[in-house]
C-alpha cells in the first residue's frame, strides 16, 4: 500500500518553537515529526508516501524524509485546498489503485496498521477511521445525590470516541473527496449516512502537536520510546 501524508500545516500556534519549519517537520529528538510517521508506515510495508504540502516546500520534505525507506513524492498545493481537497489532490500522485493509508502530518500514533486494513477489507467499507477514547483536558467534578461533591478525577477518559486523523481510504472514498474543504464535514458524513464508513478502535499512543505544550509532550514521548524511529 501507499500512503498520503497531509503536511500543509504552518505551525502558527507553535510560534518560535517551530523554528520556522512546517509543522510536520518540527524537530523531535533530532528528527522531524513526520519522520516518525514515515518510519512507522515503513515497518508496516508502505514503500511510497505522497506528501501533501505547500508549493515551494517540495525539496525540503524530500530532503528531510529521505533515507528512512519509503519513496517520498510531493503533491505541492499552489493555494490551500483544505484537508479534503489536499487528500484529493495528492491522490492524483498515487501510482497504484486500491486502498491507501492517509494521515495528518502533525501527529504521533501507533495504530495496528495490518489489523486496521484487514478489518477495512473484511467489512467492505468505503473508508475506515481510527478512533480512540476521548480524554478530558480538565479535571472533572463527581457529584452524588443533591449535588454533593463525592470526588474529583484528573483528566479522565470520557464516554466518547474521537477520530485520530488516520484512515484507510478505498477508491470510492477517494473519488468522493471534495476539491476544496474538509472531508470530515463532507465526504465522511455522506458515507456515514450510507453506512459505508467504519471505525477501528485504537487504544495506544496518540499525540497531536498543535501548541508548545503538545510539542513538549511529543518530545518526552519519543525520548521515552527510542525505538520508534529506527526499531520496532
Amino acid at each position: 500500500m501507499e500512503a498520503i501524508l497531509l503536511a500543509g500545516g504552518r505551525a502558527e500556534r507553535l510560534g518560535d518553537a517551530a523554528e520556522g519549519r512546517p509543522k510536520a517537520l518540527v524537530p523531535l529528538d533530532g528528527s522531524p515529526l513526520a519522520a516518525y510517521q514515515v518510519a512507522y508506515l515503513a515497518r508496516a510495508g508502505v514503500d511510497r508516501i505522497v506528501v501533501s504540502c505547500a508549493a515551494g516546500q517540495e525539496e525540503l520534505f524530500v530532503r528531510e524524509l529521505a533515507g528512512i525507506g519509503p519513496e517520498i513524492v510531493t503533491a505541492p498545493e499552489e493555494e490551500p485546498l483544505g484537508r479534503g481537497g489536499g487528500l484529493r489532490f495528492a491522490a492524483g500522485f498515487l501510482r497504484e489503485k486500491g486502498d491507501v493509508f492517509a494521515l495528518n502530518g502533525d501527529e504521533l500514533l501507533d495504530v495496528d496498521l495490518a489489523a486496521m486494513v484487514g478489518r477495512h477489507r473484511r467489512t467492505g467499507a468505503a473508508a475506515t477511521i481510527a478512533v480512540t477514547p476521548m480524554q478530558s483536558g480538565f479535571g472533572v467534578v463527581e457529584l452524588g445525590a443533591n449535588d454533593v461533591i463525592t470526588g474529583f478525577s484528573e483528566a479522565p477518559r470520557l464516554p466518547y470516541l474521537v477520530s485520530c486523523g488516520f484512515y484507510v481510504l478505498g477508491e470510492e472514498a477517494l473519488a468522493r473527496l471534495p476539491e476544496r474543504g474538509d472531508h470530515e464535514s463532507t465526504t465522511f458524513p455522506e458515507l456515514a449516512a450510507e453506512r459505508r464508513l467504519r471505525a477501528f478502535r485504537h487504544e495506544g499512543a496518540w499525540l497531536t502537536v498543535n501548541t508548545p505544550k503538545d510539542l513538549r509532550r511529543a518530545r518526552e514521548f519519543v525520548a521515552a520510546n527510542p525505538g520508534w524511529l529506527h526499531g520496532a
